[in-house]
């Protein structure tokens, strides 16, 4: 079993399609997403593609949210929408027997969103709601500062979520725009999976987003990691530090030596027990419960990030360490013995990474939308399997920018 690439023509416009038959259950699962549609593109006013989300998830005005959502309960459908960063995603799923009705659901809801004065203030109070309590979060305050720091001054600096001023000033005219803009053939992918045939997909799709306009199509904007390297302390009432970091990753999305950067950052922090920042900062030093890093790789940006907690007296020590072993990290690179084990995890966990068919079908999806060919996720691990200790160690060395540790820390 694999998912395969074809397309859907509707309205003139060609429109990816992923596709992958699973006979063993009557279900079938639709996602449709919409390139270059989510908050990074709330350039004016930040929190609108969330809050866009949130509307679609309100029904239709003319049933309403409770009798849209009842009907949809009656016959076991589900419709739901959600903002990525660089993506707005409608999904619908159903027992195969409904699969024609939930695709009528689908083009009601895309007729008439619910775009009533009661759907807007209701979504409104839950997100200004939901704001006031992420200010007691301060994982999520250090997460944020660290995101303002590292890219001031653009939208990924900027709480996709949005701020109390941003929300309170979103306005009816706000999502109808974000929608018109937004929600195009021109900026489809569907995806599908489950018991139904491609013959079956194609004519239930061609008819559920006819309604749909064409619409503009563009590139996603890639913002640059800051140069100058920033540090951050914000006072609260806690009885922990929150110690964030980031840096540049000077690599592009569809770089053929990701898988690289991928085994690097596994051995320093994304491989949890027996990576370098777990055992320095907690087995050796007993700083911190945990210590991550991990690489975060898209259209819109590139770069390092990681977080640990600890003693509020520990603060300065922890930091110092995160400092001090990446320097190392970069300077002397990995072991083979390092080498060997993380290849042993990737490879040995890779069948419970691809078991079931949403896995298999998001792996296809994301393949595709970075630029490769079908396939690349198979070709990668061949040469995760064959890469050598010097050529990884070289390109580790290579990656002088982790040195430029730009931190966000809540303390006391």
């Amino acid at each position: 079993m694999a998912a395969t690439i074809d397309s859907i023509e509707i309205n003139g416009v060609s429109v990816p399609l992923i596709y992958e038959e699973d006979n063993r259950l009557p279900i079938v699962t639709t996602q449709i997403v919409f390139k270059n549609s989510g908050s990074i593109t709330d350039t004016k006013k930040a929190g609108v593609a969330p809050f866009s989300a949130k509307v679609l998830n309100e029904g239709t005005q003319k049933l309403g949210s409770n009798a849209f959502a009842e009907a949809l309960e009656s016959k076991a459908i589900h419709i739901s929408s959600t903002a990525g960063s660089e993506t707005f995603v409608m999904e619908v799923s159903s027992l195969k027997d409904e699969y024609e009705n939930s695709l009528k659901y689908l083009e009601m809801l895309l007729k008439d969103p619910n775009y009533s004065k009661e759907s807007i203030s209701k979504i409104k109070t839950m997100t200004l709601g939901s704001l006031s309590r992420k200010a007691n979060d301060f994982d999520y305050i250090a997460g944020t500062e660290l995101k303002k720091l590292m890219f001031e001054g653009t939208v990924l600096g900027t709480p996709s979520s949005g701020t109390k001023e941003s929300i309170t000033s979103i306005r009816v005219t706000d999502i109808k725009r974000f929608v018109k803009e937004h929600i195009v053939l021109s900026r489809a992918i569907i995806v599908v999976g489950g018991d139904i045939s491609l013959e079956e997909v194609k004519k239930n799709m061609q008819e559920a987003l006819s309604s749909l306009e064409v619409g503009k199509t563009e590139e996603v904007a890639h913002f640059e990691v800051s140069k100058t390297v920033k540090k951050s302390i914000l006072k609260r009432e806690t009885e922990q530090a929150y110690i964030y970091f980031g840096t540049p990753y000077n690599m592009k999305v569809d770089d053929e030596e990701y898988f690289k950067a991928r085994i690097a950052t596994f051995i320093l922090g994304t491989g949890g027990f027996g990576s370098r920042l777990m055992e320095e900062i907690r087995v050796k030093r007993g700083l911190a419960y945990s210590a991550y890093a991990r690489v975060h790789m898209s259209k819109s940006s590139a770069y390092m990030s990681g977080y640990l907690q600890t003693k509020l007296d520990s603060m300065d020590e922890a930091k110092k360490t995160v400092t001090e072993v990446i320097k190392d990290f970069v300077k002397n690179g990995v072991t083979k013995d390092e080498l060997e084990q993380t290849k042993k995890f990737l490879l040995g966990s890779e069948p419970l990474r691809v078991e079931t068919m949403s896995q298999r079908l998001n792996r296809t999806f994301m393949d595709y939308y970075k630029g490769f060919e079908s396939g690349h996720s198979s070709s990668e691990l061949e040469k995760i399997k064959n890469l050598k200790l010097k050529d990884l160690n070289k390109f580790i060395k290579s990656h002088k920018e982790i040195l430029d540790i730009t931190f966000a820390i809540v303390t006391k």
